[in-house]
This record gives C-alpha cells, structure tokens and sequence, in this order.
C-alpha cells in the first residue's frame, strides 16, 4: 500500500495593528459633525393626500380588490348564487370605493 504523508504546515497568527486612540478633542469635533449631517439631512414630514382627490390603483391591484370582494359577497350569500354576479356586484363596489 501506498503511505501518503500529510503536510503540517502552521499557520501563522495574523498580525495586529496596534490600538489608536482618539483624543478628547478630535472625539468631540466627530461627534458634532456627525450630528451636523444628521441635522442636515431631516426631511419634512410628507404632506397627507386630500380626500377631495381619488385613489390611484394599478390593474393588477383592482382586479385583487374585485376577486377578495366577490368572494366575501359570496360567502355573507352562503355561495348560493352566481359566480359571475358576485364579481359584479364587487365590480361595483370597488369602483365606489374609488370613485373612477
């Protein structure tokens, strides 16, 4: 049989740099700026959209609204009626809602 021999190599520790510390000063002058830019960079509160305006939904989300619709139509019915009349009666009720 064939002896195969492992290397043992060590590794060598990784070399540390030396620990710096910071002066009083240059900590205090570190800490205003960084509060400087957190003061700099406070947005204003975002204005709240009026009731007067309409809500805005992609298709995708109104068909989403329209199918969890019909399907509580449907159930508050017991699900004895039409498929099709439940999706319209949410049809109607979503685009109430939406004022479109």
């Amino acid at each position: 049989m064939a002896s195969t021999k492992t290397s043992t190599k060590k590794k060598s520790p990784a070399v540390k740099k030396p620990a710096t510390k910071k002066t009083k000063a240059k900590a205090a002058s570190a800490s205003k700026a960084t509060v400087a830019k957190k003061v700099a960079t406070k947005k204003a509160p975002a204005k709240k959209a009026s009731k007067s305006k309409s809500a805005k939904a992609n298709p995708a989300e109104r068909y989403r609204m329209t199918e969890v619709a019909a399907y509580f139509i449907a159930e508050r019915d017991c699900f004895a009626g039409n498929a099709s009349d439940y999706w319209i009666a949410a049809e109607i009720q979503i685009s109430k809602m939406l004022k479109v």
